[in-house]
């Protein structure tokens, strides 16, 4: 997914010779922190609401030049680009330029939120297995080969290494709810399970015999 599939248009921008009331008044009608300031229809830099607060509000927005912040993201840039600056910077939008330095639109940061849930399958039913490898130790091939001996699929993957143990720590989401079989799996390969989310089946044959206590009582 590119940036410039994220384009939202419909934020506005303000001019250095604007206003810092307007800038304000337009960040809270539209509910963000940050705007895009233009200067001569060229993308100039981000003004967030905390460095307006502290300017007079009849002054231009050319007063506080200085505090603009020179973030913005190519169209064509894949969209985790655009994920690692608002996440760096804390931006609530960021701005989408062209080779020209033109502004196309700018990027939400609830609306990149919304794509990354997607992105990582999170609206996929299926169990989340955390393990803990030594960097040396990590296959992803028998990671996979371990679920699938259990009739089960990786459905999404993601990995990062932890900066005081060195351990890469490798979030697993599978097709089936019920992953007592795969845990017990990799513990017999002795991966170290570090967390695991999902329906056990021993509860399932629980609440069967608890239904068939309770129907022997109704009788």
């Amino acid at each position: 997914m590119l940036a410039s599939q994220l384009i939202n248009s419909g934020f506005p921008a303000v001019n250095l010779f604007d206003r810092v009331s307007l800038a304000l008044q337009l960040m809270d009608e539209y509910d963000v922190l940050h705007l895009p300031v233009l200067s001569e229809e060229k993308y100039s830099g981000i003004i967030s609401k905390e460095d307006l607060l502290d300017a007079e509000e009849s002054s231009l927005l050319a007063s506080v030049q200085s505090s603009l912040m020179h973030i913005s993201v190519k169209g064509e840039e894949y969209f985790l680009s655009a994920l690692k600056l608002l996440a760096e910077n804390e931006l609530s939008l960021l701005p989408v330029v062209n080779e020209q330095s033109e502004l196309a639109g700018v990027i939400s940061s609830k609306d990149l939120l919304k794509r990354v849930s997607l992105f990582i399958g999170n609206e996929d039913r299926g169990g989340i297995i955390v393990l803990e490898i030594e960097k040396r130790n990590f296959s992803f091939g028998e990671i996979s080969r371990l679920v699938e001996t259990n009739d089960a699929y990786i459905t999404q993957l993601n990995t990062y290494t932890e900066a005081d143990t060195g351990l890469v720590v490798v979030t697993l989401k599978v097709n089936k709810i019920e992953i007592s079989d795969i845990v017990a799996t990799f513990q017999r390969y002795e991966y170290v399970v570090r967390f695991y989310f999902g329906e056990e089946s021993y509860a399932n044959e629980l609440k069967e015999n608890y239904n068939h206590l309770i129907s022997y009582l109704n009788m």
